[in-house]
């Protein structure tokens, strides 16, 4: 095979063997091979580092790291939420009693209607100085605050009901009223004819006559110190109700309580009857105040004033 070479400058011919072309084109396939195969293996690398084992394994991991803290997460959240809800309860029930306590202590206290009601939002007010953009504060800091707040009002609530306590023991234990429930008062305190001789004599108490058998009460709340036979005084009942008083209930026919009962005001202490140094049917009515009679008139239509 021969290969006719024109030249354009000088319009000859020229024939060239193909043994002296194929050299040429081995160089040219050659070449274009090798740009070929380095290409193809540029691609390859690529390719390697795109899809690389050991960093598919890492992504891997990190997800599933990702996901064990997303559900760790999960979990947290939900405790919290429950441990809001269990806290939430605990305030509510706390101001449920505190608005019960309240309601008594109204009551106790005889205060006028709607003066303090626990059922109503406190009253608040003041100047307007400027409003001041804050920020909000942590849900749970709102939480303790709160509780802080209920704590206090409470620790308030209950000395005020401690007072109220103290002062209902001092009305209690406040001597005042008649000794029966029925009956009149038949000799008065201080100096009177003796019934037995007919002498002047003093009376250390006031007598109340009645049908035997009837109540007697104790006017003022106290413990029994004495509860049995006294000469001149028949069946006789001491009570102690404290800042110095005693008070004697003297002749019963019948005693129903004993030393270190605690007795209440107007609790039936015995029934009326004669025994001792008696004429009739009646109770012998003393007040001691830190061991001296005194009389018990001005005690008799006393009245309470807490």
């Amino acid at each position: 095979m021969n290969i006719i070479i024109v030249s354009r400058k000088h319009g000859r011919s020229r024939m060239v063997s193909s043994w002296m072309v194929a050299p040429v084109l081995l160089f040219f396939v050659l070449t274009l091979s090798g740009i070929g195969y380095g290409g193809y293996r540029l691609l390859s690398s690529d390719e390697k580092a795109i899809i690389d084992a050991n960093a598919v394994e890492t992504w891997q991991g990190r997800i599933d790291q990702q996901a064990a803290q997303l559900e760790k997460t999960q979990i947290y959240t939900e405790e919290q939420i429950n441990a809001l809800r269990i806290r939430l309860a605990e305030l509510q029930a706390r101001l449920t009693r505190i608005d019960a306590l309240g309601e008594r202590l109204v009551d106790v206290a005889n205060l006028d209607e709607g003066e303090f009601d626990f059922s109503l939002p406190p009253a608040v007010g003041g100047p307007e100085s400027g409003s001041v953009q804050a920020t909000p504060p942590d849900f749970v800091d709102v939480l303790d605050e709160l509780s802080l707040q209920i704590e206090n009002r409470e620790q308030q609530l209950r000395v005020l009901n401690s007072l109220l306590g103290d002062r209902k023991i001092q009305s209690e234990t406040f001597v005042a009223g008649r000794p029966i429930k029925k009956g009149w008062m038949s000799s008065r305190y201080g100096y009177r004819n003796d019934p037995f001789n007919g002498n002047l004599a003093w009376h250390d108490g006031v007598d109340f006559a009645g049908k035997d058998g009837s109540d007697i009460v104790s006017v003022a709340s106290g413990v029994v110190t004495w509860a049995g036979e006294r000469y001149g005084y028949g069946n006789l009942v001491e009570i102690n109700h404290g800042n110095g008083y005693v008070t004697r209930y003297a002749h019963c026919n019948e005693i129903l309580v004993e030393v270190g009962d605690v007795v209440k005001k107007a609790d039936v202490v015995a029934l009326m009857g004669s025994t001792g140094r008696s004429t009739g049917p009646h109770v012998h009515f003393e007040v001691l105040l830190h061991g001296k009679s005194v009389d018990p008139a001005k005690y008799i239509d006393r009245v309470a004033r807490f």
